[in-house]
């Protein structure tokens, strides 16, 4: 759906995309994650057709009347109401669609409560949601979506998401959020910007399982010194932390020495082991070690 090659967007002297190379496939749901200044926003501009690029290539498959656009914080004309907006959003682009679709769209959006509403009325979650429901309305083949769960509460992010998975395989999602959990629940992909440079691209489970180090949880009973000091002492320990006062964080090199030792080094320092694990990894985690 998307493919870009040599993408360079500059401002004067501030280079804010350096050559990125971005694949998006048809169908998927892909995250696009990066810190404030990445280039997310500017990249998402050139997608939807509102900047030029300075060099590079851009190809979008999507039809460009099928291309909708979320941004960050949608604002509408404060006496419309939130059905009318939807309506309009609807006429616009798919002025034969059923009327019926502005309903469905705003119950999935969860606003039939308010839908007769003024939006001048609506809090900035609602307005978020509200965005959504525009962008969806007319049946995009594509859907950018600029940090669409910022300002909602637990539920409104839930519906959001639930209606992005919703999505996946009959229209291209891509996805710009600082809420990696939201982005691990629900995109197929990823790709990571950090001051213009693209420094990861693919599925999301290559970067959980191939970016961040290996790591076991250990809670034991105070005092974590010795045991600490030991583990230190072993080759395939790489670091170690404590986050809490009877846990430690064991960064380590080889996840199988670490099986294969981990409860000799813990008895010879005895230690009373209340619990040993692996840590799950998070795309939070992959994303810090990656963007540190």
């Amino acid at each position: 759906m998307i493919r870009t090659r040599g993408l360079t967007k500059r401002y004067d002297d501030h280079l804010a995309l350096d050559g990125v190379d971005l694949e998006v496939a048809t169908g998927a749901v892909h995250g696009l994650l990066g810190p404030n200044g990445a280039g997310k926003t500017t990249l998402l501009g050139i997608l939807a057709g509102l900047r030029e690029p300075t060099s590079g290539s851009v190809e979008v498959t999507a039809e460009r009347t099928r291309i909708a656009v979320l941004p960050d914080t949608p604002r509408f004309d404060p006496w419309l109401t939130g059905r009318e907006v939807v309506d309009l959003a609807r006429r616009l682009v798919d002025p034969t669609g059923p009327t019926e679709q502005v309903d469905d769209v705003l119950a999935q959006a969860g606003l039939a409560d308010a839908a007769d509403t003024a939006v001048g009325g609506y809090s900035r979650g609602m307005l978020q949601r509200l965005g959504v429901g525009c962008t969806v309305v007319g049946d995009p083949q594509l859907l950018l979506m600029d940090e669409p769960a910022s300002a909602l509460d637990p539920l409104g992010r839930r519906e959001v998401l639930e209606l992005t998975r919703r999505l996946r395989g009959s229209a291209t999602v891509l996805v710009s959020s600082h809420i990696l959990a939201d982005v691990q629940d629900v995109c197929d992909s990823v790709t990571i910007l950090d001051h213009g440079t693209l420094l990861f691209q693919g599925p999301l489970e290559e970067l959980l399982v191939g970016s961040a180090t290996p790591r076991v949880l250990v809670r034991c009973r105070p005092p974590l010194e010795p045991v600490v000091a030991a583990l230190d002492a072993c080759s395939w320990v790489q670091a170690t932390s404590r986050s809490q006062p009877d846990e430690v964080a064991i960064e380590v090199t080889d996840i199988e020495l670490a099986e294969r030792h981990l409860a000799g080094v813990l008895s010879d320092a005895s230690a009373h082991v209340i619990s040993l694990a692996p840590e799950a990894v998070t795309l939070e985690r992959a994303f810090l070690e990656l963007t540190k």
